[in-house]
């Protein structure tokens, strides 16, 4: 059981990605998520920038969105901001 601990947010693997969640820029992350389909939900972004095989730091920041319909790239923008 101890293996799964560090997927849940704020395990040992979350600190140990800090510094390169920090350091994501929008265009780099934005690059993770080209040719997606809006609307989108947040599992609907994280399951295509995983296809588009992005980085740890692109899912962890995905997965501190809100639960929400986005309706284009730009609201992915703003949210991007919000958790940054």
């Amino acid at each position: 059981m101890a293996e799964e601990r560090p997927s849940v947010r704020g395990g040992q693997a979350s600190v140990a990605q800090t510094a390169s969640v920090e350091e994501l820029s929008a265009s780099a992350f934005q690059k993770y998520l080209a040719g997606m389909d809006y609307p989108a939900n947040k599992q609907d972004l994280i399951n295509h920038a995983r296809k588009n095989n992005a980085p740890n730091a692109v899912i962890q920041v995905l997965e501190m969105f809100q639960d929400q319909t986005f309706q284009s790239a730009a609201e992915v923008s703003q949210e991007f901001g919000r958790v940054k």
